[in-house]
């Protein structure tokens, strides 16, 4: 009897957390007219593509794909590798200030972000890079390389030093130790980091919209806001928009979900 009423419980939970993306994709799927019609359809009576042919045909949705892709990947990437060689000094060396820089660390995940936005922005233009792809990438990177160092010492510090030091004892380089040995052990928490920093940077709004107002430089979040006009908002663009935009953090997620869920599991922050 437990059973069941657990599997009833989380039955309902799913439905619940599911039923949102499947409004939205049938709400893309709907005509215009239709969206609004009461009473509420479930399912389409008219089914139509219309507001995906309009994104493709008469936006830049696919330039805006390829600009979120870009920025999503690359300051992915370089969170990852600066969250690696951060998170290594951390967890392997002592020296004066560790803790107050680890202190520093979490302290910038609980500044709220617009307080920062007056310096940034006149930052960004007096380094002449807004409606540049480039700053954005560069803020994103900054925003979370403290947190991405944090995680990753906590991976390296569920690795015993003792396997460093046999590769050592083989004539092996404290760098190629990292490398050869650790690295490869480290590669759920990696998987986890770079997902992590992917979503954020692929979801981020506030600063994208703030430092990017030219056409050919929009990401998939400015673009979507651009839906919403004064009078009115485009539903089924923005729904067949969102519906686009999940895919690519669908297909990651597939990929390597392997590794994420041995991440998640063994990321623990110690100490």
């Amino acid at each position: 009897m437990r059973r069941l009423a657990k599997s009833v419980v989380l039955g309902a939970w799913l439905l619940i957390t599911i039923f949102p993306l499947y409004w939205i994709l049938v709400t893309s799927l709907k005509p215009k007219s239709e969206i609004f019609q009461l009473p509420l359809r479930y399912w389409p009576a008219n089914l139509t593509f219309e507001h995906y042919t309009d994104l493709f045909s008469f936006a830049d949705f696919g330039i805006y794909l390829l600009n979120s892709f870009f920025v999503s990947v690359v300051s992915a990437a370089a969170v990852t590798v600066i969250g690696i060689m951060g998170g290594y000094t951390l967890a392997r060396f002592s020296f004066a200030g560790r803790g107050p820089l680890m202190l520093a660390f979490l302290v910038t995940q609980m500044v709220p972000l617009f307080i920062a936005l007056g310096p940034l922005y006149l930052l960004m233009s007096d380094l002449d890079l807004l409606n540049h792809l480039a700053g954005l990438m560069l803020v994103y990177v900054a925003m979370l390389v403290p947190f991405a160092t944090i995680i990753m010492r906590g991976f390296y510090e569920r690795i015993p030093v003792a396997l460093e030091e046999a590769a050592q004892v083989d004539g092996a380089s404290r760098i190629t130790a990292m490398v050869r040995v650790v690295i490869p052990v480290m590669l759920p928490g990696i998987a986890a980091t770079f997902i992590f920093a992917f979503v954020q940077c692929w979801n981020e709004l506030f600063l994208a919209i703030t430092f990017i107002d030219s056409e050919d430089a929009k990401t998939i979040p400015v673009a979507m806001n651009s839906f919403i006009t004064q009078y009115d908002i485009d539903w089924g663009s923005m729904a067949a928009a969102t519906v686009v935009s999940v895919i690519p953090t669908l297909v990651l997620f597939a990929a390597i979900r392997r590794f994420i869920v041995e991440g998640l599991t063994a990321g623990a922050v110690k100490g």
